[in-house]
């Protein structure tokens, strides 16, 4: 391996270290109602969005929670000689896609049917140091 590319390696891998991420997969809230939540937390730093998920009160807040836990759980997985009170980080990336539809039927009057579409959804948490721009 070229010297270029050696160097390259190492800053990606030191850049890896330095955030984590936790995925919930097919969680049975539509995504809509789970993007509320997530444009909440984003960007913000963790003690302050583990507070704003605490005292929400919308049902989403309680998986992403749990799932913020999990992230900062990873990063001190990948970071052991570091203390989390030591390092500020933040919620870089929060992204919900959907995920799988479970179509129902439902009677309709005149012999006729509406579909019911039961979504759920895919959250992925990416949480890092806290960057914090100067102004010039």
């Amino acid at each position: 391996m070229g010297a270029r590319k050696s160097i390259r390696a190492k800053e990606l891998k030191a850049e890896k270290k330095q955030k984590a991420i936790a995925i919930l997969r097919d969680c049975p809230t539509s995504p809509r109602k789970m993007r509320l939540v997530a444009d909440l937390i984003r960007g913000v730093e963790i003690n302050k969005a583990l507070g704003m998920l605490r005292f929400s009160k919308k049902e989403a807040s309680i998986r992403l929670e749990k799932l913020l836990r999990s992230a900062i759980a990873n990063w001190e997985q990948k970071n052991e000689g570091l203390k989390l009170e030591d390092q500020p980080l933040c919620v870089k990336e929060i992204f919900v896609d959907g995920g799988r539809m479970l179509k129902r039927i439902q009677p309709a009057p005149q012999g006729r049917a509406h579909r019911i579409r039961k979504r759920s959804n895919h959250v992925t948490i990416v949480v890092g140091d806290l960057v914090i721009e100067e102004k010039k």
